[in-house]
């Protein structure tokens, strides 16, 4: 794994890490797509991972993309349009489709600015949680881009379609307070308490039986986008699925015996 993402796995709860400091965790290197790529696989495959905590070194979540290399056309910025499109398809969009992609629940505990491309990362996890020092903003049309890593899409699902047509066409940030007032994050916290607080509901999120968790996730992402008819189908199918684990007759012992339930992912 790459230094500029770091992997720490701590029993069933991995922490990925955005780690470029320096230049506030700005995202779209050309090796990015492949770290995120290469964490998410990982943490699939690992059936004793049952929740991520995605966050920023240092003192931002991230900045969003590296708008230095975009004047001076690096970082795959330059040439034809064409082009461009085909780098962010193979690149940024690889970085989005990955974290959108995690089985398991993602808390994003965001420690400061979360910003454009950022701000979108944060809002691909499954829950924010903020420190009292984090900012957000949608600022793509402040340099003259629109929201091109799933913004568009992604906002108005959690703000609602006026909030989130604001932030994106004024590109004005707001605060983590105003953040939780519009439903953006969950809950806001002093700066020091952040990972505490963010692994705590990590612990609470990991104690629950492993496949059904991950089906969870499975239902609230398919309930974005398909009818109501077809998620009681898939809500059916994987029920029945959920029946005949052991997990669940653990789950149900452990109900009647009044004890903590010890799950297996079986």
């Amino acid at each position: 794994m790459s230094e500029a993402l770091l992997f720490e796995k701590e029993g069933p709860v991995v922490t990925l890490t955005i780690n470029r400091p320096e230049a506030r965790n700005p995202l779209g290197a050309p090796e990015d797509a492949g770290n995120f790529t290469d964490a998410v696989a990982r943490i699939n495959a690992d059936r004793d991972v049952r929740c991520v905590i995605l966050t920023g070194a240092g003192k931002a979540f991230s900045a969003g993309g590296n708008v230095k290399a975009m004047r001076e056309g690096g970082d795959g910025f330059g040439g034809p349009g064409v082009h461009i499109r085909e780098r962010y398809r193979n690149g940024i969009h690889r970085i989005v489709k990955s974290v959108w992609g995690i089985e398991v629940p993602v808390i994003a505990a965001v420690n400061g600015p979360a910003i454009g491309l950022g701000n979108d990362v944060a809002c691909l996890c499954d829950t924010r949680i903020a420190s009292d020092k984090a900012v957000f903003g949608a600022t793509f049309l402040k340099i003259g881009l629109v929201p091109g890593d799933g913004g568009a899409w992604l906002l108005p699902r959690i703000v609602g379609m006026a909030r989130a047509s604001e932030l994106l066409y004024t590109g004005d940030t707001i605060d983590a307070a105003t953040a939780k007032e519009w439903g953006l994050v969950s809950e806001v916290v002093p700066g020091e308490e952040l990972m505490d607080r963010a692994r705590e509901v990590a612990a609470k999120m990991a104690r629950q039986a492993p496949d059904v968790l991950r089906m969870t996730k499975q239902l609230l992402r398919q309930g974005m986008m398909v009818s109501f008819d077809n998620i009681m189908e898939l809500s059916a199918s994987m029920q029945a699925l959920a029946h005949h684990t052991a997990d669940h007759k653990e789950a149900l012992d452990a109900f009647f015996e009044k004890r903590d339930p010890s799950y297996r992912g079986e």
